[in-house]
This record gives structure tokens, sequence and C-alpha cells, in this order.
């Protein structure tokens, strides 16, 4: 008996548990109903810093059959609902649905738009309409019309639900919605349909770092009616009908596709992003082909040498570099003259381009106006600029071409696909013998053969004219190496006041944000701002900066440093660091859903020789460490020692990796949680009596 009541537990214990399985797996709420208890969101993701979350988020596409013509329409559906937790999440119920303009004034529509904010009032849910008249619409470029409203009655506390419907007409097909399972809210719940009939090709994509929760397809035939509607006299599309209306059916399969991801933790710009656009969970659609019953296939995505013929027939991207261009003769000429080699002709042709003309906008690979006008106007975009440079180096016969990209916080592109609206931006190719250049001349603080930061993003394609094949080319932050060597030296003075003397040598990049920052201001004012920055334990002065218009030399930064804290006091504390420490840990967030994207690998070298100020003793001093980040990506090592008279210290930190998986996150935090607690030790002098 025993034996049987505990097996009817057990099967009673899976059917509950069964039961608990199976209504976790469908939607968690009724759109359009909200009771009390609907006010009672509860969910893990939900702490402290959570100031909205989304509920629930439910998309559906369909192809359907247009009534009026012989093209498919596309309907897309959305319904959301959203809690609002507290003020700072008020952003949250400002909606902005975009709507695609063809250049031929046809525009998508939207429908049945209702939003309503739900509030509790004297214990009972009240509803707050948004009115169409509070719906405005904003022109935000040729091709996209915003409809913007905001809900009414916000309260901290409150639930907002909106749903609408989009009509896409055929012209558009290529508008197949994505969907963005993410945002910088928690998402509880997100679900996307599409149903796709096998007639149109798509390649989807999906990216993010969130597991599907459901990720399914399921088949099934359709018909699909379109009606023709012709005159009595005869002019109908396929001869004669007395009826006025033909129908005609058109079958096949169709693919129901259905993605739900479920508890999606909220995306935040943090420390070391390059843009959240790249970690976002979503799945986008690319239509390759469409194939109808008896019609020759159309390929829709064209292939890479397809995009580079196209790109170099355009009179706005190859057309003006393909051109003789002989109108540059005589000023390439006088720049180039004085080079005896081609790499030096290289040099001084981009100086001359890189120091006289400036950029007026940065991004875009395309050309607007003709580089007649930019000579003329000595300025012009991204693309106008490093045309009109491979334009002089190809005028000189040295081999150049486009290289088209995409910078760090407009996204990745895809490597496998020619998604050309991914990419906004252009460099140029230089091919001198064994020697392959990249060269950006819109910096006019760059130097040869050097590129800015944002433009390390991964894939990027060299349109290659002259074989009609666009090549893939890479640009890696890992393949960059930012060094930087500091070191001070201390001496007791004949007064036996410690003073000495601090050199720096930054990196490159770091010396380019510094002459960055002195073309806006002046030298003196920088070092004042300089000197009067740094801690009251120290006086500073005769601050030099070398090598500051040599733009290809690395920078070299000097001054004479006075210790103020010894003299009379009984007890110093004193920080070997000199003000070089990392004093903030740059991972500030308990766990991280997205890649670390650091712009460069690090070898940071700073040592300081310190006499004992006189009358003095060491009292208590840091202990050297080493430590390793994985093994071998990384190393921190902070060494010091003190004799009868001296202290020696030398510090190093190497980042061998400059991306990371976000399961690496916590051992990087705590990596630089180390160094920040270990180079905020200070030494302890005491006076000898």
């Amino acid at each position: 008996m025993n034996h049987l009541f505990k097996c009817f537990a057990a099967l009673l214990y899976l059917c509950v548990c069964q039961f608990s399985l199976n209504a976790q797996d469908k939607l968690p709420i009724k759109f359009g109903k909200v009771n009390l208890e609907d006010f009672d969101v509860k969910s893990p993701l939900i702490d402290s810093n959570t100031n909205a979350v989304v509920v629930a988020d439910v998309g559906n596409s369909e192809f359907i059959a247009n009534t009026s013509e012989f093209t498919f329409s596309l309907i897309f559906k959305e319904k959301k609902r959203i809690k609002i937790i507290n003020k700072n999440g008020f952003d949250a119920a400002t909606i902005t649905i975009p709507l695609y303009v063809g250049n031929g004034g046809k525009t998508e529509k939207l429908d049945d738009l209702d939003a309503f904010t739900y509030n509790i009032e004297n214990g009972k849910v009240t509803a707050s309409k948004v009115e169409k008249s509070s719906i405005f619409t904003e022109q935000h470029s040729k091709n996209w019309v915003y409809k913007k409203f905001t809900f009414p009655a916000l309260k901290e506390g409150s639930i907002i639900e909106y749903s609408y419907q989009i009509n896409t007409p055929g012209e558009f097909i290529l508008n197949l919605k994505s969907w963005e399972f993410q945002n910088e809210y928690p998402v509880l719940w997100s679900q996307y349909q599409a149903n796709i009939p096998e007639f149109y090709k798509y390649v989807i994509l999906s990216q993010g770092y969130q597991p599907f929760f459901t990720n399914t397809v399921k088949q099934s035939s359709s018909t699909f009616s379109f009606i023709e509607h012709v005159d009595r006299e005869g002019n109908g599309l396929n001869g004669f009908s007395s009826s006025g209306i033909r129908t005609h059916p058109i079958s096949g399969l169709t693919d129901y596709h259905t993605w739900v991801m479920k508890d999606v933790p909220g995306l935040k710009e943090e420390a070391f992003t390059t843009t959240v656009n790249n970690s976002i969970a979503k799945i986008e659609f690319q239509l390759n082909q469409v194939a109808f019953p008896n019609q020759l296939i159309q390929n829709v995505m064209n292939s890479w040498e397809k995009v580079c013929e196209d790109l170099m027939q355009d009179e706005e991207f190859g057309v003006p570099i393909t051109r003789a261009n002989n109108w540059l003769d005589n000023e390439v000429e006088a720049v180039a003259k004085a080079a005896t080699t081609p790499i030096e002709k290289a040099k001084k042709v981009y100086e001359y381009v890189r120091s006289n003309y400036t950029c007026s906008n940065d991004y875009g690979f395309y050309i607007h106006k003709g580089l007649k006008d930019v000579v003329k106007n000595k300025s012009g975009s991204v693309a106008e600029i490093n045309m009109l440079l491979i334009a002089m180096l190809r005028n000189q016969k040295i081999s150049a071409n486009p290289v088209i990209m995409s910078t760090r916080n407009n996204g990745f592109t895809n490597e496998y696909y020619p998604l050309i609206d991914r990419y906004n931006y252009i460099i140029a190719q230089v091919t001198i013998g064994d020697n392959v250049l990249y060269l950006d001349a819109t910096d006019p603080r760059l130097a040869f053969n050097k590129l800015p930061l944002k433009l390390y993003n991964g894939h990027a394609r060299v349109i290659a004219g002259e074989t009609m094949k666009a090549l893939p080319v890479f640009f890696v932050a890992d393949s960059l190496v930012e060094s930087n060597i500091s070191m001070a030296i201390i001496i007791n003075n004949e007064k036996g006041i410690p003073e000495g003397n601090f050199t720096s040598k930054p990196g490159y990049y770091h010396s380019l944000d510094i002459r960055n920052k002195l073309a806006k201001t002046n030298i003196e004012e920088y070092k004042k701002t300089f000197l009067e920055s740094n801690s009251e334990e120290m006086e500073l002065s005769n601050l030099t900066i070398d090598s500051l218009k040599l733009l290809d030399e690395p920078m070299t930064i000097n001054y004479d440093i006075k210790l103020k804290a010894f003299g009379d006091a009984d007890i110093v504390y004193f920080s070997p660091m000199l003000g070089q420490e990392i004093k903030k840990n740059p991972f500030t967030a308990a766990q991280r859903f997205y890649p670390v994207e650091m712009p460069y690998t690090i070898d940071d070298v700073y040592t300081v020789s310190m006499d004992i100020p006189k009358g003095y003793k060491v009292d208590e001093m840091p202990k050297s460490t080493r430590v390793k980040l994985n093994e071998n990506e990384g190393m921190y090592e902070y060494l010091i020692s003190a004799s009868a008279d001296n202290i020696q210290m030398r510090r190093r930190l190497v980042i061998k990796k400059a991306n990371y998986t976000n399961e690496d996150y916590q051992t990087l935090r705590d990596f630089y949680a180390f160094m920040v607690s270990k180079e905020a030790e200070q030494i302890v002098f005491k006076k000898i009596r």
C-alpha cells in the first residue's frame, strides 16, 4: 500500500511539473485586459536599478494576396505591454513607429493603433486612451517617416500597452520586419512569428548572446487568391470577362516560424563597448530570391563581384576615380616632385590632402559633389576627401583602391552577405611592391599609415576595380599595441627636500588624443590646466611636450616634481604612483551580457627611483606581487624594494587581447579590481627621532 502511495505521489508530482512547464510555455498575459494582480510584476531580472520592464512583446508578419494588384503585401502586427517602475522609466512611454516611404511616393501605412495607460485608482484599474490627435508625424529622412506618441496619465507603477498594424505594399517586399528581443529594459517574454511563403527566399540572420526559448518552423500548404478587375469591353489583363472580376489562385508551401525568448536582461552601454547594437538579441531578414511557379528565379541579393561592378560604374563612387583626371596633373606633380621613392611620393600626397582639406562630416562612402568642387572648396565628406586622395595617388601611377567599412559605433558588417547599407565609411588601400598601406586623410593630425580607432571594427571590403572583386580585409583591435613608458626620478636636494623629474612617452593613440586636445586650446592654457589638476602632495613645474607637431614621432611629456608632504610631519603617507594609478575599476556592473571590446592591447610600464627623504625611514611598504590574466592573456606586476637610502618600484600592465567574451568578464573585473586596490597602497614614512 505504501509503495502504491509513493507511485501515485510521484505521478502526481510529474503531472504538476508538466502542468507548470506547459503554463510557462505560453504567453503569460492576455493583451487588452489588465487586472489588479497584473501590476505585481515579479522577476529575478528586476532589481533596484530597474526603471521599467517589458512584460510581453509579441509581433507577427504575414504575407497576403493584394486584392488590387498581382503582388503580395506584408502585414506586420505588434502588441506590447510595459510596466513603469519609477520616473527614470518614463522614457519607455515615448513610442516611435517608423514607416518606409518609397522614391515613387508609396508608403507603409499605420492602422489600428490602440494605446492605453493603466493605473490603480481607489482600488480599481483605470484606463487612459491615447487619442489620435496626440499622434504626430516626423519626417525623419527622405525614406522614413516616424509616427510618435506619448502615453497620458503616466505615474510610477503604471502599465502601458499598445498594439498596431503596418501595411507594407508589394514594392517593399524587402522590408520583412526584423525583431529585437532585447532593449535597455528587461524583457520577460518576447515572441515573433513570420509566415513566409516559399516564393520568397530570405536569409535569416540572428545575433546576440541570449538563447531561444522557442525556435521552430512548421510547414503547410497555402493558397493565395489574387483578384483581377476587368472591364466589360474585354480590356482585362488576360482577355474578355463578362463578370468583371477574375480570381487567380497560387498555391505553395508556407513556413510558419516562431521565435520566443524569455527573461531577457536589459542591455546598457558599459565601458569598452563599440555599440550595444552588435550584441542585442535580434533576427533580421534579407530577401535573396523570388521564385514564383512557372517563372524564372529572380536573384535579389547580389554577389560581392556584382556589388563591386555596380559600385565601380556608379557616378557617386567608382567613376570619379577611374577617369583620367588630367586636371590634377599640375597640383599633384607639385606635391610629389621632391619624392625619390613611390612610398615617399604616397606619403607626400597623403600629407598634402590631410593638411589642406577639411572634412565636413564623418560618415558615408558615396560622393555627393564632384572632385573638382572638393579641390575648389578645400573641403568635403569622408568619401570625397579619401576618393580625392585615391584619384591623386592613381594620377601618380600608384595602385590605390577604396575600402568600404563600418565604424565601431555603427556596428559590424556581415562577411558573407553583401549588405551595403551596413557600411558607412571609406578609406584608401595603397599597394607599393610588397607594402600594403591603409590611409585616411580626413584627420589633420593622423600619421601616415595610421587609422582612427573607430575603424578597427573587423570585416571590411576592398573594392578592387581592376579585378572587379570585393576582397575581404579585417581591421581588428587585437593588432594594435598601445605602449606607454613613464619614469619618475626623485632625489633629495641640498636642503633635503625631495624633488625630481617625471618623463612619459605615451602610446600613439594617447599622443593623438593629446594632440587633438591641444588643437582646441593653446599650449600655455593646457600646461596651466595640467599643472593645477594634480594632487596637493606635489608641486609640478616646467612642463614640456616634445614632438607635438611631428605626427609620425612618439610624443614625450616632461615636468619637474617637488614633494610637499615632508618636513615637520611625524608620519607621511606617500603614493609611489604619483597620480598615475588606476583609480577606478571600469567594469562596475555585477554582470555583463555581451563582450568587452577594448580599443587596443596594452603594454604600460611605470618606474620610480626615489631617495628616502632626509630625516625619515620606511615604516611600511606595499608588497611586491605578480598576477596573470587567464594564464597567457595578460599580466600585472608590482615590484618594489627599499635599501637604506633608496626605493625602487616597477609596475607593468600587459593586456594581450582587446576583445573578451562575456564569460571572461568576471575574471577581467577581478583583475582590474586587484590593480585598483594595489595601486591605492601607500608607503608609510616615519620621522627619525
